[in-house]
């Protein structure tokens, strides 16, 4: 009955029949809170460094992809130029063979007026040696 008369007024005894202001069952839920809690907050530490091992990574990741990403747009660039270089130089030979073949074309017709003009310079001589 006198435990009942302190337990009204907000005092107990507990397990080693000290008097206590906190119900044993509240002060054994408040501990039990107390660890899960520390439990949780070394959880979210860990979390944290996974989360921060995780951001590193994908950084490190992230700068190598853009090194790469430059690397690649450099060597398409890069293709790019040497294809029109490529494209452009055809093009000067073509013109070239084109310019060639038409200089060939006017050297044989100079080539076949030259042999008929000595055709005609051989016979105007061999009509001179005969006349005289």
């Amino acid at each position: 009955m006198a435990a009942e008369t302190l337990r009204k007024i907000g005092l107990y005894f507990d397990d080693l029949n000290k008097i206590r202001v906190l119900d044993p069952e509240a002060s054994h839920k408040t501990s039990a809170l107390r660890e899960e809690c520390k439990d949780y907050e070394s959880k979210i530490t860990e979390f944290q460094k996974v989360v921060d091992s995780f951001l590193q990574i994908s950084e490190t990741l992230s700068a190598e992809v853009e090194k790469e990403k430059l690397k690649a747009i450099g060597s398409r660039n890069l293709l790019k130029s040497i294809t029109k270089q490529r494209e452009t130089q055809q093009q000067q030979l073509q013109a070239l063979i084109i310019e060639k073949k038409l200089q060939l074309e006017r050297l044989k017709v100079q080539h076949e007026s030259l042999r008929k003009e000595e055709m005609e310079q051989n016979e105007l001589i061999e009509q001179f040696l005969l006349q005289k």
